[in-house]
């Protein structure tokens, strides 16, 4: 009995995709050459599969702010905040995040990742519950596993199974955290996060919201899907993400409640990491004020959603979300369709992600393609023209019929 042996079907499951070309798991991007452009097997392909939804990661003051950085602090902290790795770049990030939301306390974390697993760990402990939407990132159910609080999963943005869930808490219920995205990576879909905050408020019970994937892209100043709905007095607390609309690494947790600055004490996942480079910080913080101010980039990345969504759905597509957002999850029938589809679109020189079992919801099999404000209409017409094609070549399938790109 070797230690690999519980890696055989695995092994087995990769090894069925991709036999030919490049892999569909973990594709290497042999070079990026601009906020929509990379190279892989050595063709230039559109990058429709990065989160990179404002396009910021070539914005010339985002890398000329990371460069300053890098040559005047150097290219790591070597330590973690509570120890020698908290730079004056951190405190003044949390400041601006802080001030964003117009709430008193702001917290970075090394990791998006990181960001759930301090947060929820941190807040909730023994004699404590985390309430769950089904479908949450594993972040978040890794945030429950390390925290000692009782763990209760409620159904997939159902308000009324939460609402009965935390009925059955009663008094308790003053104990209970709330985890909610406000949107989904794999489907795309949007919580109904109104009817959330209504049952969360009757129960006594906080709320959080991970904007990781909304961050950036809905609301007036791009706060999220919480001050796109006009709820952010109700909400407790919003994790989020350097990764996506922020274009670099780390995370953050801010909250309305000043006694988040208690959390520093206790999330072992802040506490036990390196902090995030000075350049990171740097270059983060000239992304955070682009997105404070980028409505012309949210405009355009809306409407190339738009535009993708109608041909997807023109087309005879069925996507995992009925609410348009930076994420088109085309659900396919099996494995062996998805995988098609994967390879059919990098063959038309479009890079997209497959998603399979068990990292989908449901068991479903998906064609997931991220969309970004850096793409133009011209990329936007190659990437329905490759889904026209897919759709053509399997009717049965996914019934083509004619679309305006």
């Amino acid at each position: 009995m070797s230690l690999f042996d519980k890696f055989a079907k695995l092994a087995e499951a990769r090894a069925a995709l991709g036999a030919e070309g490049p892999s569909a798991i973990a594709t290497p991007i042999e070079s990026v050459e601009s906020a929509s452009r990379g190279r892989i097997a050595g063709r230039e392909v559109i990058l429709a599969g990065t989160n990179n939804y404002l396009g910021l990661t070539f914005d010339p003051d985002v890398i000329a702010a990371g460069r300053e950085a890098l040559e005047r602090l150097g290219s790591g902290t070597t330590g973690s905040r509570m120890a020698n790795g908290s730079y004056a770049g951190h405190r003044a990030l949390e400041a601006e995040l802080a001030a964003a939301f117009g709430w008193p306390s702001a917290i970075v974390f090394s990791t998006g990742y990181q960001a759930n697993l301090g947060t929820l760990s941190g807040l909730a402990g023994d004699g404590d519950y985390l309430l769950v939407d089904a479908d949450s990132h594993a972040s978040i159910y890794d945030g429950c596993r390390l925290s000692r609080a009782q763990t209760v999963v409620f159904r997939h943005n159902d308000p009324d199974n939460l609402d009965r869930r935390l009925s059955r808490l009663g008094d308790r219920a003053s104990n209970a955290l709330v985890v909610v995205e406000g949107l989904y990576s794999m489907l795309g879909d949007q919580p109904p996060l109104e009817e959330f905050v209504e049952v969360k408020k009757r129960h006594g019970a906080w709320l959080v919201v991970d904007e990781a994937h909304s961050f950036g892209v809905f609301g007036e100043r791009g706060l999220g899907l919480g001050e796109a709905a006009g709820l952010l007095d109700d909400i407790d607390f919003v994790v989020g993400t350097f990764s996506k609309s922020l274009a670099g690494i780390g995370g953050f947790c801010v909250s309305r409640h000043p006694e988040l600055e208690l959390l520093r004490l206790a999330s072992r996942p802040y506490i036990f990491t390196a902090s995030p480079s000075p350049a990171v910080i740097a270059s983060t913080r000239v992304a955070l004020d682009k997105v404070l101010q980028g409505q012309a980039l949210r405009e355009r990345l809306h409407r190339n959603i738009r535009r993708l969504y109608e041909g997807a759905e023109a087309m005879g597509y069925r996507l995992g979300s009925e609410q348009p957002g930076p994420v088109a999850a085309l659900i396919l029938p099996d494995r062996a369709t998805a995988l098609a589809h994967w390879q059919g679109l990098l063959e038309a020189g479009v890079y997209a992600n497959l998603m399979i079992p068990p990292a989908t919801p449901a068991g479903l099999n998906l064609l997931r393609i991220s969309m970004s404000a850096a793409h133009s209409d011209e990329d936007v017409d190659r990437i329905l023209a490759a889904l026209q094609d897919m759709a053509a070549a399997m009717p049965s399938q996914a019934p083509s019929s004619a679309v305006s790109a």
